[in-house]
């Protein structure tokens, strides 16, 4: 038994904390990854990245951590609420338990309708009332259909000749794990809202920010963007929202000058470890399905998809 392991746990998932004596105060950091041997010296974890072993000196603690599972229709509707209130629309109206969001235009997540729940008409009325809501705005009617839990919703949509615009993934982690993974960084700073410097690098993604961008991107109670600088020149960035328990991750961006240097790892792990004090139990992010890149980046930091949502919008004749 080493620390709460033992040889029955070989081929499981473990987080193992390890110590660095570095000067007059240790060092920590987590590992997490599967059991792929135990002895009385030590264990040997493989990560997402590497195998590596541990010595017994070196353990400060360990144990397993649960086995992903699949998730159930009350999950997505959780996860995907919690999404929508990490990322608020200026304009917010309802449909039974539909939510009918507006943003002018900023983003496509602020400007869609949200089918969890039951409109309280049928679908062929609720998505009529969509179409009526944002052509009084003069926005494409869009709607985000979470799958496979809307599936209805997104049957009803093609039959009336809805097209198709984006399938994007819900991403999730344990939050305890996620921090396991990305190291203590330091040189960041924590602030409720973002600089001018972090906005300038959100409109060189998006664009020129309209006036409901900074509401979409600070209407949050628990909110804080990282950001890391060096002689003056901010180098990398993120969002971090607490909803519902739920860490939601935004705007990972590091410049083009700084990347390959792990400051979005760095920046995930800041945003994480700030959100465990903030009630956190878990983290989500949202990544297009057409983004490899940026997924490649998250499977690594252990990631994995919990469901998908599929934007869908009326071409208008």
């Amino acid at each position: 038994m080493v620390l709460g392991l033992t040889a029955a746990d070989i081929g499981r998932r473990v987080v193992v904390r390890r110590r660095i004596d570095a000067g007059e105060r240790p060092l920590y950091t987590d590992l997490l990854g599967e059991l792929r041997s135990i002895d009385a010296s030590g264990v040997v974890i493989r990560t997402a990245s590497d195998e590596v072993r541990v010595p017994l000196n070196e353990i400060h603690r360990a144990k397993t951590v649960p086995e992903r599972r699949g998730v159930t229709a009350r999950e997505v509707a959780a996860l995907e609420l919690a999404a929508a209130e990490a990322w608020p629309p200026t304009e917010l109206a309802w449909l039974g338990d539909w939510r009918l969001r507006a943003a002018g235009g900023y983003t496509g997540r602020a400007n869609s309708a949200l089918p969890v729940g039951d409109p309280g008409v049928s679908l062929g009325e609720a998505i009529g009332r969509v179409v009526e809501f944002y052509r009084e705005r003069g926005l494409p009617p869009q709607v985000d259909v979470p799958l496979p839990l809307a599936g209805p919703v997104e049957r009803e949509l093609i039959k009336a000749g809805w097209h198709p615009e984006c399938t994007v993934y819900l991403q999730v982690m344990a939050l305890d794990e996620l921090i396991a993974a990305t190291p203590e960084a330091t040189g960041w700073t924590l602030a409720a809202q973002p600089s001018a410097a972090a906005l300038e690098i959100v409109a060189g993604r998006r664009g020129p920010l309209p006036e409901a961008a900074r509401h979409v991107l600070t209407a949050v109670a628990d909110l804080r963007f990282a950001e890391y600088a060096e002689s003056g020149d901010l180098l990398a960035m993120a969002r971090g929202s607490v909803t519902r328990q739920w860490l939601g991750l935004f705007a990972i961006e590091t410049v083009t000058a700084a990347r390959r240097r792990g400051l979005a790892r760095q920046a995930v792990g800041v945003l994480a470890r700030w959100a465990r004090t903030a009630g956190a139990r878990n983290a989500f992010l949202q990544v297009e399905s057409t983004n490899t890149t940026a997924m490649a980046l998250y499977e690594k930091l252990g990631f994995s998809t919990h469901h998908r949502y599929t934007r869908y919008r009326k071409v208008e004749a």
